[in-house]
Parts: structure tokens; C-alpha cells; sequence
């Protein structure tokens, strides 16, 4: 394995739906870091010299058949680790401790309380608050040497360290890595800094250097594919694999038919005209709203779309000689959102085209540069690879385009109306200077029709409501507190320009509990 920097420090996920908010702390720490299964053998870790290692949380019981383990060697490599919730209790477990299930089971905000001082804990107040999620913790450490540093009022054994001969080991019950731990990153800092005594030194030109050198290894002397969108992830990855393999890198295009107002164009220009790639465009439009004709069911519609996808790619790649390989833009929360995380045990949630709706016979060799980044370090990566501002910058997309956005049966004469409400939409976000001030921002048609007076006449039309959020990862968002004066406009303007529609609501959903998609 080809690493960035000369100081890293693995992660072994055990499947939480927050690992790679860990690998982002510690990224942002100017710490490398990924993600690695967690029975990765403890002499595979220590081939990578690591400066020391975390064991992240997960959705199983230590006791649980088929419950995720660890190599026991992972306590002996001689660097500090630190276990997070599942971590810590599976650590604990090995020490000697015992896991049961917690009295009260903690989800949410918890009081913390130091009971004893240690550089992991330097400038973190005596009571501060942290996040849980956990059904489960230590109930017993007679026999293990672990001793206890802070607790909360149900949660006696919150922070530990171990204290038994070299090893080195600090566990913590609560989630630092999330944004409801105040002070959780400056718990992270210190375990880089203060235990495993990181320089913090690496930088995203360092991964983008390092994702050149992998995708020549993979590739060799072979072409190509690039499936481009038009938006941020596909843009970044096809400026990657240009630098990586030059002319070699053949871009197609899908026309599916699903696509905002004028993409096709702006896609051509922009690939043409500032790249200068070897762009190809496939018209595939009827072949897509002919598979969706009828289907009302989220997975299936992506599931088609998926298949389609690759079935055009693999008709274009035919007059393309050497072309084994097809790359994609996946994204870490694409992976963990279809349960094709490192420890195999996240929830699958929904399916994406490009990691859970390929067909076994694939025929390519897929090349996914990103799939261990946020979208903010993709832009950062871009940034980087001198993308332009205005396509770094640009709100994702979703890879089934509109399909998702259409709730129920897909048909052209929807997709018509949501394109000119997505356009008038985006249009007053620009004019009011939103649109660097939230994440994404798009138009969804609902699949009821209500009753509404135009005219002094009844209409029973279509509903369409506006979801605009604002996030760092999207793994979690927070919906955006858009003027209410900016809304009414978009509302008139939908209204009295998208013939159809007669009434406009505005979504103030978090994710989670509901996710930035409708669907």
C-alpha cells in the first residue's frame, strides 16, 4: 500500500455510521488517516509504522455471534490506541473487563465529570458535555487493569486507560468525533499530539499525490472511462485520473433523460472547452424512461439506473481499445449509506448506481480515487488539482439524477415540470447570495395533487416541495434557514411560471432522521 505521509494512524472500523468522521478529525488534525477492516492482522498494521491506531464504534454487541473483532495483537504493536464506544468495550473485554447491557441505555447529551487528570484530557473542562450512543458498556473492571478518568451520572466507566505493563491504551464510552461533543476534538488533538506525538504536517496535495501514484499502479498502460455528471465528484475525479494518466483517460457522458435544465450543454463546454478531454456523449435518454416506465419504488428506480448506466458504458468502452477500467466518483458516505462499509456491518440504507446497483457481469475494473472522502475534501482536492471554482463549488447531484426527485412513476412530462422549478429555484438562491451559504438546494415533485383557486376558478394540481440544507460531510445536515421574503418569491414564481403546480411547501427535515434525498 502506497501511503501519503510518513506518519498515519489506521482506523479499524467496526461499522459505525460515524467512522469516517474520525478519519476526518484526525485529517483535519493534519494527521493521515483511513479506514481499515478491523481484523486486520496486527502485522499488516505495523508494516505501516503507524504513529498509533483507533478502534471506532459500531452497531453490535461485543458478545453478539459473529460480533467484529480484532487482532489482540492491534495492544501489542507498542503505539497508543484509542477505542471509541465499541472500541473501548471490545478493548475492555480483552483486558478482562465485563460488557453487558447498560441500566439506562444513553442516546443523546451526557454530563461528563474528570475524575483524574491525563495529557488525553489536557484543557478539557472538568464537566463538560459529550454525545452517547450505546446500549451497551463496561460493568466491571476488578479484573482488568484499566483504571477509570471520568464518568457520567449512568455511565460510571465514560473514560479509561490502561495500566497494565507497555500497553498503551485509552478507551472513551461517548463519541468525540461528532459535532455534539464540544470539546471531542480537542480530545482527538491530544491523542495525536500529546500520546502518539504527531508532527501534523500531512495535507490534502499529499492525498491527491498519493491517488496519482495508486491509479497508475492500477491502471498500467490501459485506458480509461470516466462517467461524467457535470457535478463536483465526477469533475474531481476525471481532473485526478487526467493527472494521473493524461490522453489515456476517456470521458463519456450519459444523456438519461434525468438531468437538470441545460446540463448537457454546460457539460460539454466545460469538458471541451477547459479540459480538454476526449469527451464522448452517449444519447441514452428513451433507454433510461423506458426501464423506469412503471416503477414507483425508490431501489428498484436506482437499481435500473444503475444497470443502465454501466450497459451504455460498456456499449461505449466497445470502440475503445485497452478500456478495462471505469471510473467513478464514489464518495465515502455513497459507501456507508449502502452498507459496503470496511467492516461489512453498516446498515444499508439506500442503494447508489455506482456501489450497490452494478450487475455481476460489470466487465470493468473499477477505479474509485475518492471513495475514502467528504464532499468538503473533494472540494479541497479539487482545489488542489485546479479545478475551477465554479465547478468545485457546485451543489452535488445525485448519480440517478431527477428519477429521485420525482416521487412515484418517472415520465417526461413530470421531469419537465421539476426542471423549471429547479431552475427558478436555484435562480432566487443565486440572486439572494444563498447559494455558497447552503450545501444543496433542489426542488422535489410530490406525488399528490392538491386543491388550489386560479383565476376564481378550482385547479387540483401538483405539490412541490424545496429541501435546502446545510452540512460539512453530509453524513448529517441541518436544514437551512432560508429568508422567509426569499421563499415567498420562489413560491410565486413557481406558482404563477410552472404550469401544473399550485402549491409549494418547504422541508424542514435534520438528517438524520431523514436523509438529504426524498429518496
Amino acid at each position: 500500500m502506497t501511503l501519503p505521509h510518513d506518519e498515519v494512524v489506521p482506523i479499524l472500523d467496526f461499522g459505525s455510521q460515524t467512522a469516517q468522521l474520525i478519519a476526518r478529525r484526525v485529517r483535519e488534525a493534519g494527521v493521515f488517516s483511513l479506514l481499515m477492516s478491523p481484523d486486520t492482522p496486527a502485522s499488516e498494521l505495523r508494516a505501516m509504522n503507524p504513529k498509533g491506531v483507533i478502534l471506532s464504534g459500531g452497531p453490535a454487541s461485543v458478545d453478539d455471534p459473529g460480533a467484529p473483532r480484532c487482532d489482540p495483537g492491534v495492544f501489542d504493536l507498542g503505539v497508543p490506541v484509542l477505542g471509541i464506544c465499541y472500541g473501548m468495550q471490545l478493548a475492555c473485554l480483552e483486558f478482562g473487563a465485563t460488557v453487558g447491557r447498560a441500566h439506562k441505555r444513553e442516546f443523546g447529551r451526557a454530563n461528563l465529570s474528570i475524575r483524574s487528570g491525563d495529557p488525553l484530557l489536557e484543557a478539557i473542562p472538568e464537566r463538560t458535555t459529550v454525545w452517547m450512543s450505546h446500549g451497551d458498556q463496561i460493568s466491571d473492571l476488578a479484573a482488568a487493569s484499566v483504571e477509570v478518568l471520568a464518568s457520567t451520572d449512568s455511565c460510571p466507566y465514560a473514560v479509561v486507560r490502561s495500566t497494565a505493563g507497555e500497553r498503551r491504551f485509552w478507551g472513551v464510552q461517548f463519541h468525540p468525533e461528532v459535532t455534539h461533543t464540544p470539546h471531542g476534538r480537542d480530545l482527538l488533538r491530544n491523542f495525536l499530539y500529546e500520546h502518539c506525538r504527531c508532527t501534523g504536517t500531512w495535507r490534502m496535495s499529499d492525498f491527491a499525490q498519493a491517488a496519482i501514484d495508486r491509479v497508475r499502479e492500477q491502471v498500467g498502460g490501459g485506458a480509461v472511462i470516466c462517467g461524467l455528471s457535470g457535478g463536483v465528484d465526477s469533475t474531481v475525479t476525471a481532473a485526478l485520473l487526467h493527472a494521473a494518466i493524461g490522453d489515456r483517460l476517456r470521458c463519456v457522458f450519459v444523456d438519461n433523460g434525468l438531468l437538470r435544465k441545460n446540463e448537457r450543454g454546460l457539460v460539454e463546454s466545460t469538458f471541451r472547452d477547459h479540459f480538454r478531454t476526449n469527451l464522448t456523449v452517449a444519447d441514452a435518454a428513451d433507454a433510461f424512461l423506458s426501464d423506469l416506465q412503471g416503477i414507483t419504488e425508490p431501489q428498484e428506480k436506482r437499481k435500473r439506473i444503475g444497470n443502465r448506466f454501466v450497459r451504455v458504458f460498456q456499449e461505449a468502452a466497445a470502440s475503445i481499445p485497452d478500456a478495462r477500467f471505469l471510473a467513478q466518483g464514489t464518495l465515502y458516505p455513497d459507501v456507508i449509506e449502502s452498507g459496503h462499509g470496511h467492516s461489512g456491518k453498516s446498515a444499508n440504507i439506500k442503494l447508489h448506481h455506482n456501489v450497490g446497483g452494478l450487475p455481476e457481469d460489470l466487465g470493468f475494473e473499477l477505479v474509485e480515487p475518492m471513495r475514502e472522502l467528504f464532499k468538503d475534501e473533494v472540494r479541497k482536492l479539487g482545489e488542489v488539482l485546479g479545478v475551477p471554482d465554479a465547478m468545485v463549488w457546485r451543489h452535488p447531484f445525485p448519480g440517478p439524477g431527477l428519477a429521485v426527485r420525482v416521487l412515484g412513476e418517472v415520465t417526461r412530462e413530470k421531469l419537465a415540470v421539476l426542471r423549471e422549478c429547479d431552475e427558478i429555484l436555484l435562480e432566487e438562491i443565486v440572486a439572494a447570495e444563498l447559494y455558497r451559504k447552503t450545501s444543496q438546494v433542489f426542488a422535489v415533485l410530490l406525488p399528490v395533487q392538491s386543491v388550489g383557486v386560479m383565476g376564481d376558478g378550482r385547479t387540483y394540481e401538483n405539490v412541490v416541495a424545496i429541501r435546502a440544507v446545510e452540512t460539512q460531510d453530509f453524513m448529517t445536515a441541518d436544514w437551512s434557514r432560508i429568508p422567509y421574503d426569499v421563499l415567498a418569491t420562489i413560491s410565486n414564481r413557481i406558482i404563477n411560471e410552472v404550469r401544473g403546480v399550485n402549491r409549494v411547501v418547504y422541508d424542514i427535515s435534520s438528517k438524520p432522521p431523514s436523509t438529504i434525498e426524498w429518496e
